[in-house]
């Protein structure tokens, strides 16, 4: 679809880029990973550019291995370790989202979360940032066969918060989250301030709309 819901009956973001700032915690992990194996610390720029791909690209990009490294498995699981002590120490949501989320309640618009963040840290974060109202839904991978950018967790999600998926708007940082609320129906809205990959053009994304600052999207959402 190309025509915005107005009113949208619900909207669900991404956590990681979209609602909220984790990339200086994914930092502070990869220097640390890197410290462990006696390599020098990383340009964070680079780092803060890959947290949307998950920790195996993160693994692959501190330690200069890949998947068939005999120890890669290994290597990820540290990964997450090193983050679980870290997770939601520096996070923080990105400018004007605890604002925003106030407009929607104030609209009687409910929110949620469609992550691929795993839920055993997307649940801690959540605890620690406490949203104020808190959202509707958290659909994580666990929760689902297929994850973004397949439409099932988005589908989930709108059945969870009781909204029809062509009434709906998901916000993301990443291709794969245009491609999932494509899939679904919904219109989209690319969170360009959020974590883009070099060489990645979110113009080719498909997107309905865009935002290059965080503050933006009450404009984008209430048209």
């Amino acid at each position: 679809m190309s025509t915005i819901p107005s009113p949208p009956q619900a909207v669900l973001f991404d956590l990681d880029g979209t609602l909220v700032d984790t990339a200086d915690e994914f930092v502070v992990v990869v220097q640390a990973l890197r410290a462990e194996h006696d390599l020098g610390p990383m340009d964070a720029d680079l780092v803060r550019s890959m947290v949307s791909s998950g920790a195996r690209t993160l693994v692959k990009l501190a330690l200069e291995i890949d998947e068939s490294h005999a120890e890669f498995e290994a290597k990820r699981l540290r990964l997450l370790e090193l983050y679980a002590k870290v997770l939601g120490t520096v996070a923080q949501p990105y400018p004007g989202i605890r604002d925003l989320l106030a407009e929607l309640a104030r609209r009687n618009i409910p929110w949620g979360l469609c992550t691929n963040k795993p839920r055993a840290y997307t649940e801690p974060l959540m605890e620690k940032l406490n949203f104020d109202p808190a959202p509707g839904c958290v659909v994580c991978p666990d929760d689902v066969t297929d994850t973004k950018p397949h439409p099932e967790p988005l589908y989930l999600a709108c059945k969870q918060i009781n909204c029809a998926p062509h009434r709906c708007i998901y916000v993301g940082d990443h291709l794969r989250d245009i491609e999932a609320g494509r899939g679904a129906g919904m219109y989209t809205i690319a969170a360009t301030y959020g974590y883009i990959e070099a060489g990645d053009d979110p113009a080719n994304w498909g997107a309905n709309d865009s935002v290059e600052l965080s503050t933006e999207l009450p404009s984008a959402l209430f048209q």
